[in-house]
C-alpha cells in the first residue's frame, strides 16, 4: 500500500486512494473487544513492543513508550500525522500482510494488533504474546473504549499510572476546548475529507469525533447514515443536504491537489455551505484514534475556528 507515494495526477491515484481509504478504515468485522490475555506473568520489555495497526501505535505512544517496530509508516505519516514516529522505528511493511519473518527475527516481547485485521493470531503468537484492541464495540462510544484499551495496556505493561495521569489530562483538555469553542455552540459542523474527485468520506453519529464534539457541546452537521465506525462514503452532491449554515471543516492527508481540483467544479460550488464561503482547510487527524487522536482533533478544531466571526 504506497500509493502516498504516487504521483497524484497519475489517471488511477483516484481509484488508487478510494481502494487505499477503504483498506485504511477498519471496515473488517470486529472480533472480541477484550485484550487477548498475555501468556507470560512477567511483564515484556518495553523496549521490544512491535504494534501492528495505528490504533495500539496510538496506545502504546499515549502511555510513552517507543515501538520496536509498526507496519506501514509511510502511510501512518499521511493519515495519522502525529503523534510523530522516531526514525528508529522498523517497518514492517503493510499492515494487512506484515513481514512475518522480519517480525520474527526482531524478536518482540509483546505484539499489539487490531482486532480482525492484519495476521491470524494464532501466526503472530507462534512469535510472541499477542494483545488485541478494537475501535467499536457497538456502543458508538469508541473513546470510552479507548480509555478502558488503555488502562488495560498500561496494566499489562505494568505502568498504570501513566494512563491515569494521561486520563486527567485528557479531561482537562477537553473541558479547555469546551470553553475555547462556546462561541460555535449553535453551528453544525461538517467534518470531512475526500478520497477521489467525486466522493468525501464524512463523520457522524458513533465517530471519534462525534464523542468530542458531544463532550464539546458541538453540533454535527452529518446527520445522515454512518457505518460501524462512525464514517460514511458519499457522492459530492449528497453534501447538497447539509445545512447552508453549516461550516465545513477538510482534513487533508496529502490530497490538498484533489480538494484544488474538486473546488473547481460546478457541483462543488453550487453546494449552500459553499457559497457561503464556510469552508476551511486543517492538517490531517486520525478518524480511528484514541485519546491523542481526540486531543488533536481539538487542537485542529479550535485553529479552523478560532473566536467566531
Amino acid at each position: 500500500m504506497q500509493d502516498s507515494m504516487r504521483d497524484p495526477n497519475s489517471p488511477d491515484f483516484g481509484r488508487r486512494r478510494l481502494i487505499t481509504a477503504l483498506a485504511l478504515s477498519p471496515f473488517l468485522l470486529p472480533l472480541s473487544v477484550q485484550a487477548s490475555a498475555l501468556t507470560s506473568t512477567t511483564y515484556p520489555d518495553l523496549n521490544r513492543i512491535v504494534a501492528l495497526e495505528w490504533l495500539p501505535i496510538e496506545l502504546l505512544l499515549t502511555l510513552g513508550i517507543t515501538p520496536l517496530a509498526v507496519a506501514e509508516i509511510a502511510n501512518y505519516r499521511l493519515w495519522v500525522q502525529e503523534p510523530e514516529l522516531a526514525p528508529k522505528v522498523i517497518d514492517l511493511g503493510n499492515r494487512t500482510e506484515p513481514n512475518m519473518e522480519l517480525l520474527q527475527q526482531i524478536d518482540p516481547s509483546l505484539i499489539l494488533y487490531s482486532d480482525g485485521f492484519g495476521p491470524s493470531v494464532a501466526k503472530m503468537q507462534s512469535i510472541a504474546p499477542a494483545m488485541g484492541f478494537s475501535f467499536n464495540d457497538g456502543s458508538g462510544l469508541p473513546l470510552k473504549l479507548a480509555k478502558k484499551s488503555l488502562q488495560n495496556l498500561a496494566e499489562k505493561l505494568g505502568v498504570p499510572e501513566r494512563a491515569i495521569a494521561h486520563l486527567a489530562l485528557f479531561q482537562q483538555r477537553l473541558a479547555q476546548s469546551k470553553q475555547r469553542l462556546r462561541a460555535w455552540d449553535n453551528t453544525p459542523l461538517l467534518l470531512f475529507t475526500l478520497l477521489d474527485a467525486g466522493h468525501a468520506l464524512v463523520f457522524g453519529k458513533g465517530s471519534m469525533f462525534q464523542e468530542v464534539m458531544d463532550e464539546l457541546d458541538l453540533k454535527n452537521a452529518w446527520t445522515g447514515a454512518t457505518n460501524f465506525w462512525g464514517s460514511a462514503i458519499v457522492g459530492i452532491e449528497q453534501l447538497a443536504t447539509v445545512s447552508p449554515q453549516a461550516q465545513a471543516i477538510f482534513f487533508s492527508h496529502g490530497n490538498d491537489a484533489l480538494f484544488a481540483q474538486v473546488q473547481k467544479t460546478p457541483l462543488w460550488q453550487a453546494l449552500p455551505f459553499v457559497r457561503g464561503q464556510k469552508v476551511i482547510s486543517q492538517p490531517g487527524v486520525w478518524f480511528y484514534g484514541a485519546t491523542l487522536s481526540a486531543m488533536r482533533f481539538c487542537d485542529l478544531l479550535e485553529s479552523a475556528l478560532g473566536a467566531k466571526p
